[in-house]
């Protein structure tokens, strides 16, 4: 019996080839996982002012181990392991109360902060460096098939309880105050408030403090402002007029609007 050592050889060869970029490829994926639970550790720095250490952050934050959590199922998603990626995406919402779809595409630096009922669908898009609070939910509308969940840009701010429902699209920098409910598309830059959320501009210039959930303006309450300053006006206006008319009478009109004493003798 021959042996064939040189097709051996190329066998072997190709194995180690193989086994060379299976670990180069984990070392690579191992490394950039590394570094961006280290950016969105930073995030969470930055932008909760109770945490207090990096080891705070990466053992008790539950936000953080959601998105954690959501790297690993979504990647088992995109390779077609849906089952497997529904699993894990299930067992980090029983532990941490929050629930991302393995299919939605997450930017970096993703803070969900406390997190406690935030539901984010299917076909959901988020940019870069997004804060959500407790009870928000990217949603979607009816039993659509295809794109039905909002696509964040980025830096957005959606406060607690607001709802973003369907295939709309929230601008870059724009924020969605507590307990709004968004239902159209909102533009860059801007501020939404309300049931359903209103648009307030704010000039395209982004508001100081860029966390702040209910210290924004409140398109209704300057409506109605706006009506009481003008009715106030006009009460002004009809008092002045009154006034005018009252002194532009003449003195026989003074004396006919002076109502006549009766002469009439009372009888005995």
């Amino acid at each position: 019996m021959n042996i064939d050592y040189e097709k051996i050889a190329d066998g072997a060869l190709m194995v180690s080839e193989a086994l060379c970029k299976t670990a180069k490829d984990l070392y690579r994926s191992g490394r950039d996982f590394i570094k961006e639970v280290r950016y969105d550790t930073e995030a969470f720095r930055q932008r909760d002012p109770a945490a207090t250490s990096t080891a705070e952050i990466l053992l008790l934050y539950s936000g953080l181990h959601a998105r954690t959590a959501h790297r690993l199922s979504h990647k088992l998603f995109k390779k077609g392991h849906t089952f497997s990626a529904r699993l894990i995406s299930q067992s980090a919402k029983f532990i941490t109360g929050i629930e991302i779809h393995p299919g939605a595409t997450i930017g970096r630096g993703l803070v969900i902060d406390h997190g406690a009922g935030v539901v984010i669908g299917e076909t959901a898009e988020i940019g870069d460096n997004c804060t959500i609070y407790q009870g928000v939910t990217l949603g979607g509308t009816g039993k659509n098939v295809g794109k039905r969940h909002p696509t964040l840009g980025n830096n957005v701010m959606i406060g607690a309880g607001a709802k973003v429902l369907g295939p709309l699209t929230i601008g870059d920098n724009a924020k969605i105050a507590a307990g709004a409910v968004a239902l159209h598309d909102i533009p860059s830059d801007s501020t939404a408030v309300g049931i359903p959320a209103r648009v307030v501009s704010v000039g395209g210039v982004r508001i100081a403090n860029d966390l702040d959930q209910i210290h924004i303006p409140d398109p209704i309450k300057e409506e109605l402002s706006a009506l009481r300053a003008e009715s106030e006006k006009l009460r002004r206006r009809v008092i002045k007029l009154e006034k005018a008319a009252a002194s532009a009478e003449t003195p026989d009109e003074k004396k006919s609007a002076t109502p006549k004493k009766s002469t009439k003798k009372t009888e005995n």
